[in-house]
């Protein structure tokens, strides 16, 4: 019975240790957003990644990633802090997909909140983003802390 519970306890740490390896890249996505960083931003990404939006008409609207980086070194360090809440993560060999609920803040206050979906790839044992896509919205945002 102890084997059991000791094997049980082994592959739930295991999972949380993916898990985790999965997340970093957008924990340091926001983070080096929250930084001004944009070595940091640009780390994160495959090299192909793609970046888009969802408008409030529903159409799609595609970011460059470069650009995307380059605005980050436009704001001073800490005006730019997106807070997320990770609500689901699924794998199948070197594919992750994450869900997370965000507020996006500017310069202290909410600007616009919604939820980010991530496609990861892992490249050379190293999980990177593949494709981000979005929903912005100005109403009903709530504080995450």
């Amino acid at each position: 019975m102890n084997k059991i519970i000791v094997f049980l306890l082994l592959i739930s740490i295991s999972g949380f240790g993916q898990q985790q390896d999965i997340e970093k890249p957008i924990r340091n996505l926001f983070l080096g957003m929250k930084n001004a960083d944009p070595l940091l931003v640009k780390s994160v990404f495959a090299e192909n990644a793609v970046l888009q939006t969802i408008t409030k008409e529903g159409a799609v609207k595609s970011e460059s990633i470069q650009d995307f980086i380059a605005s980050v070194s436009k704001f001073p360090k800490g005006e730019l802090d997106e807070k997320i809440i990770v609500e689901a993560v699924h794998t199948e060999g070197k594919l992750a997909s994450v869900f997370t609920p965000y507020s996006f803040y500017l310069k202290g206050k909410i600007s616009h909140c919604g939820a980010n979906s991530f496609q990861l790839v892992k490249q050379n044992n190293e999980w990177k983003i593949q494709y981000i896509i979005d929903t912005r919205r100005k109403e009903n945002c709530k504080e995450i802390q």
